[in-house]
Parts: structure tokens; sequence; C-alpha cells
């Protein structure tokens, strides 16, 4: 007799149905995985049995075969060991075979029989609801699987003996209610920062339209003090968006309780970090850097000092929204809609540029310096500003300067904006918005077409570049609540992009 049981195999933030087929027959006594099973797979033999035991029941001693189906597809992580058990206790009549028939079915085991949570409960909880099967999952997961929909029939045990008391209908679990985790008001404030006038400007530009945002200037300036104030300003996610950065750490396996939060993720790894942690892959093709930081901000400080490799491996998810992970086995899409903060110094002293300074190589400092950045790349970067040194006068209290709440405000209100703007279209930002979209929403007068097409001539602007300047000139239009992009809005743009340090 074979049992069946149904679980997921996870290829980036999608899942594909996998059929756990279990097998007791005579025989030598033996317990086989088969169906490409990698070690966290295999070794679930060994806790699946142990959990059996400390929950009552023991292992015939005969010939067992559990087929991960279809078979040619690579099985990875331990919440195959929940199916496999249960399979197992269906094949040797510890429970009706038919009782977990309508189930995805998730889980790790410990030892002592106890379901521990697992990465990917909340996109199998969606699977499920399209499917219109019910759930089961850990218990420490269950917040999450209630998030997918308030209809889906979720089963969420603290242990394998909870499991199949509920089974078997002696005692009932109770369904899991959705979390939020509560995040405090103890985000940086922008009234922290003196003087910098220009550069909160341009921040808040970068806030209100989504837009990469590049800050150069010498140590000490305040470009990391700026970055880390963003947050602070930015709207909280939508519904949709909460769901879709929800998705990619619940396969990354950071959804802490099953909570979710509605704060827009704010990521700064190290300069140090390989191909691999920032765009993601590796052995289990994980999701990186960029894609944790999806509806979010990536934060990249001293940015010369990541590998230009690196860095240029962020073209593609900059341009697209998406990263595609192709290996000889796996071919996997996350999405990555992120934000692009970056600081860096003006050389590799730091001081070029600064009154009263001169930099020992010379020019070469800060050209062989600069070098690290390429074009291709610098050419996304929508708004690029010099943060010059902080000076004494500046530093004196002259009041209070404006707080986060207030521009956060701001940016609220051109949020608003865009999203009516675009609405339907999936879009909501405009960042985002592809070039046809962009020139059908900008509707240039004579004069501020004629102030642009001679920058782009002047200066030599791509026409990736071009359609850039539109959009942070309607993003500057919407913070002033103006239907149309007037001269100004188009200079000011054009002001972030030219009257620049790095050209």
């Amino acid at each position: 007799m074979v049992t069946r049981i149904q679980t997921v195999a996870f290829q980036g933030i999608n899942t594909v149905p996998i059929d756990v087929q279990v097998q007791v027959a005579n025989g030598l006594p033996a317990f086989n995985i088969v169906g490409l099973a990698d070690k966290a797979v295999a070794e679930s033999k060994e806790r699946v049995r142990a959990a059996l035991n400390a929950s009552g029941l023991s292992l015939p001693p005969k010939r067992i075969v559990v087929n991960l189906a279809p078979a040619d597809l690579p099985k990875e992580g331990s919440h195959y060991d929940l199916p496999i058990a249960l399979g197992l206790m269906a094949a040797i009549g510890a429970i009706s075979p038919d009782m977990a028939n309508g189930y995805l079915v998730l889980g790790e085991l410990a030892l002592d029989g106890r379901i521990s949570p697992v990465a990917g409960v909340l996109p199998t909880a969606i699977a499920a609801k399209a499917m219109e099967f019910g759930l089961i999952c850990p218990h420490a997961a269950g917040p999450e699987a209630a998030w997918a929909s308030a209809e889906l029939d979720i089963v969420a045990p603290d242990s394998l003996l909870a499991l199949t008391n509920h089974l078997n209908g002696t005692q009932m679990c109770a369904r899991p209610q959705p979390k939020r985790q509560e995040m405090g008001a103890d985000l940086p404030d922008m009234a922290d920062i003196k003087g910098q006038e220009g550069a909160k400007r341009a921040l808040e530009v970068a806030a209100a339209g989504g837009h990469n945002f590049l800050m150069v200037g010498p140590p000490g300036a305040g470009k990391s003090m700026l970055a880390a104030r963003l947050p602070s300003i930015l709207p909280p996610l939508n519904p949709r968006e909460l769901l879709d950065v929800s998705m990619v750490q619940s396969v990354a396996g950071q959804l802490a309780g099953g909570k979710l939060s509605d704060r827009r993720p704010f990521r700064a790894p190290h300069h140090s970090a390989s191909m691999a942690a920032l765009v993601g892959g590796g052995i289990k093709v994980k999701p990186g850097e960029v894609s944790l930081a999806h509806n979010g901000v990536l934060f990249l400080d001293e940015l010369p000092e990541f590998s230009p490799q690196v860095l240029d491996g962020l073209r593609q998810p900059l341009e697209s929204g998406e990263t595609v992970i192709a290996r000889a086995n796996h071919r996997v899409t996350y999405p990555s809609q992120f934000q692009l903060i970056a600081a860096m110094n003006p050389c590799k002293c730091g001081m070029a540029g600064t009154p009263g300074h001169t930099c020992r190589r010379g020019d070469r400092c800060a050209t062989d310096y600069q070098a690290r950045l390429s074009g291709p790349f610098l050419d996304r970067i929508d708004i690029r500003v010099d943060v010059p040194a902080v000076s004494a006068l500046d530093m004196i209290d002259h009041g209070k300067a404006e707080p986060s709440a207030a521009i956060a405000e701001r940016v609220a209100q051109a949020r608003q904006a865009q999203e009516a703007r675009y609405a339907g279209s999936g879009l909501y930002t405009n960042a985002k918005a592809s070039a046809d979209l962009i020139e059908k929403v900008v509707e240039l007068k004579d004069s501020s077409k004629k102030l642009l097409v001679d920058a782009a001539e002047k200066f030599n602007l791509s026409a990736r570049a071009y359609h850039r300047v539109l959009k942070v000139a309607r993003t500057l239009a919407d913070l002033e609540n103006q239907a149309n992009v007037e001269r100004h809005h188009v200079a000011e743009a054009l002001g972030y992009r030219l009257n620049f340090s790095l050209g």
C-alpha cells in the first residue's frame, strides 16, 4: 500500500507541488528516501524515526521507501520531515490514510516530536489557497500563514502528538490569527542633522519618488546619518507591497514568530559582501540583499570599496526590478524592486575638493578611486549630490531643524498622487515608470522641453538619463502638488544629475 501526502518545493518565492509517496512493504528492514533529495532531506529519516518514537510509535522492521515526486526535481530543506512522518503514520495505521487529504503539509521535526518552524510558510499558504487546499504547518509559523486568507483552513500544532490528536478529532487545534510586528517609534530623526539643507532636500525628493540616490563627500559630512534617517520619512508598505516583501522574507527564514511588519526594509550590507550575498545565489540559490530590500532601501556605504563586479551585478536588478539567478539545475527569479541609496568619499584619502586640502597623489587620487564605478552603473542613479564638510557655523544651534514627521507628510502626499496616477498598472512611484509611460504623464511646455533638450545635447545625456530626469521632475511637481511639470522642476532635476563632482 502506498500513502500520499502533499507538500511543496520552492523555486524562488514560487512553489511546486510535491507528492510524498510512502510505501511500507515486506523485506529486509530499510528506510530509503528517493527523488533527488539533498542532505537535509536524506537526514530526515533519523529525525522522523526519533519523533515517532517520542510520540509513542515505532516503525515496523520492514522495507520503507519514501519517494518525492516528481523525482527529477531537486528537493532541499527540512520541511519534508512532517509530510514524511504523516505518510508513515498513515502507512502503519496510526491515522486514517485520508485524514491529511486536501492539505499541504510542511514542518521540521525535533527529536522529541515537536514541530519546528521552517522557511517558506507564507508562499505555501498562498499556494494552498490557490489550490483550494488546507495547510498543516508549525505552530510558530501559524500567524504567518494566517495572512494568506481568512478562509484558509490552517492546522498549526506544536508537536506531532498534537497533530495526531487533531486529525483523530480528540483535541482540536485553534486556528492561528495573523500577527503584526510592533515597530517602535525609535527611528533616527531628520531633525538631528544640522546643515546639509541641499542634501536633505535631495533625500526628500528621492523618498517621494523612489529614486536611486548617491551622496559624495568627505568623511564626517553626514552621509551615513542622512541615509539612516531615510526610513523615518518613507511611507509604510501598502497591503500588496507588504505581501510581496513578506514572501521573500519567509523564503529567507527572516519572519520572526510569523509576524509581519509594514515598515519598509532597510538593508545595509558591508562592502566586503560577495556577489552571492548581494545579488543572491549560493548552493541553495537563496535571495540576496537586493531581494531582501524589495520595496525598501538598499544602502551601500563606501560604494567604491565594493567589488566592481558585484556593483555591475546590480545593473540588471536596478533596471528590471527582478533578479534572475541561472544555474545548471536552477533558474530562480526573485523580485528586487529596491531603492538604491549610496555614499562615497570623493577619493581614497577622502578629502578631494575640500578647500585647503591637496591629495598627496594629485588628481589621480580621485580619478583612480572614482574609476571603480562603471559608467553604466552611475547612469542608473537618478539623483547625485555633493555633501560638503559641515562647518563650525553649521554646528551652532540656530533652532531645531525640520523633523522627519513634517517631511514624511509631504512624501506621503506625493506618493498618494503617484499611486492615483498609476492605478491599475502595478506601479507606485515615478522611478519605476517605463520610458513610454513617463513620456505620456509628463507633458512639457516648449520652454521646459527646450531646456531639457539643450542640456541633453550639451552634456550627452543617454536615453536612460533623459527619462530619469523626466521622472525626477515629475516627482518635484508632485511634492508641490502641481499637475504639470514646469521649467523650474526640469532645471532642478537636471541640477541633481549635472552639477556633480563625478560628472
